[in-house]
């Protein structure tokens, strides 16, 4: 029987860039969904990593790659990296047919750069699709609304039903379609399997470079303890001493490019906004896994466990939380960034929109830190030059708490159950 399909907040965006676009690429993680909700948008597929029909769909694609873009459209191409030439196909068949909605692709590794002849700026859209959110899995309630936030709404409540123990149930599975939708005990259990692929296969399939499976496991294990952090490599390098005695930081920073093309890990930029002083802004971008699952599956942080160590839980609590921000932002046409200045104020999230509107988030786990989080908070907004740029649309803890209000600074507190896009 097949598995009811679940919907996405990605569903919006690809109609919306099927509407605009020739072309539309999905991009993420495998097991994130991608095919799933490119299939339910699509009107015929080619799926390239059928095993019976793989090695003549490579041999038609290095003789006559159009002959794989005939069918009904939008039609979808999943998997496309495997024949790269397939890229430039499409590209040319858009150029040709001059109509919208003409192919999705799905691409679970970005291919090397020399292996495509054009960009495919004007004809392919490009989406990226992270496993599921909260509010996508059905965990949040979606009282509050992020871009109503923006929209100036201040009058906002919500009780999320989350407590502790599921949350860090949530951390541990991630919001892979297949655990979601399964059983507690095979969800747990998918995490591994997924990191456990990454480090004794997708790494070095991604170039075709064998990489040695104890030292990425050493370094997602680095990875995960600097989670949310600008680690530097030669802080990695050493953090990593313990697990591994001898590896260059030139392995390691290529053994990070690998990790970034299978879309295992995400840069969060640090956010250059305009000051009223001239206070020096640190520009490193911090480091978080795409889901926190592949952290506590690295670092074997069981449900129990990180109920255990509220440190670990607080750190990936917040690449949690960075995770479902990064998605709600996306619908909405944004970005998440990171504030840290020479006196170390800081913002966890700063989610920016293309017209420029912005607003500020501080992550924190239990009750006892938010006024110390909205304080930070209004300090950065006193630090920020409005002349030259918007004044905040909300300042926002966001926590594992249960009820979402305004305080009476204006600074709004949010459950993580209780947002959505």
């Amino acid at each position: 029987m097949t598995p009811k399909y679940i919907p996405r907040i990605t569903d919006i965006t690809l109609k919306e860039a099927l509407s605009t676009s020739g072309a539309v690429l999905i991009e993420g993680p495998k097991w994130c969904g991608k095919t799933w909700t490119a299939n339910h948008a699509a009107a015929s597929v080619l799926y390239l990593q059928d095993p019976d029909k793989t090695s003549s769909y490579l041999q038609i694609a290095d003789t006559k790659p159009s002959l794989l873009l005939a069918g009904e459209t939008p039609r979808l191409i999943d998997e496309w990296q495997m024949a790269p030439v397939l890229w430039d196909a499409v590209r040319f068949s858009v150029d040709q047919r001059q109509k919208t909605g003409q192919f999705i692709l799905t691409g679970s590794a970005s291919p090397q750069d020399n292996l495509v002849q054009h960009t495919g700026t004007g004809r392919i859209s490009r989406i990226f699709m992270r496993p599921m959110s909260l509010f996508e899995s059905g965990e949040s309630d979606g009282s509050v609304s992020l871009s109503s936030l923006f929209a100036g709404n201040t009058n906002i409540s919500g009780i999320s039903s989350l407590d502790i123990r599921q949350l860090a149930f949530t951390i541990a599975r991630g919001g892979w379609p297949a655990s979601v939708t399964g059983s507690e005990k095979t969800a747990l259990k998918r995490a591994v399997d997924y990191t456990e692929a990454v480090i004794n296969y997708d790494i070095s399939n991604v170039d075709g470079v064998e990489k040695n499976p104890m030292r990425v496991r050493a370094l997602l294990r680095s990875l995960a303890r600097n989670t949310g952090t600008m680690a530097t490599i030669t802080t990695i390098k050493s953090d990593m001493a313990t697990d591994e005695e001898s590896i260059s930081e030139k392995t390691i920073s290529g053994y990070i490019n690998a990790l970034k093309r299978i879309f295992v890990i995400e840069e969060q930029p640090a956010w250059s906004p305009a000051l009223r002083s001239k206070t020096a802004i640190r520009t490193s971008s911090k480091r978080h896994f795409v889901d926190p699952s592949i952290a506590a599956a690295v670092l074997r942080a069981t449900p129990k466990r990180l109920l255990e160590d509220f440190n670990t839980f607080g750190i990936l609590f917040e690449s949690l939380c960075i995770r479902d921000l990064r998605i709600y932002a996306s619908a909405i046409d944004g970005e998440v960034f990171h504030y840290h200045d020479r006196n170390d104020l800081e913002a966890d999230a700063i989610i920016q929109l293309r017209d420029g509107r912005w607003g500020a988030v501080e992550v924190k786990l239990g009750s006892r830190s938010i006024d110390e989080a909205a304080k930070n908070l209004q300090k950065l907004q006193s630090k920020i030059n409005a002349e030259k740029m918007y004044e905040p649309s909300f300042l926002l803890v966001l926590t594992d708490g249960e009820f979402a209000y305004r305080r009476d600074d204006g600074v709004y507190v949010v459950p993580i159950g209780c947002l959505k896009d």
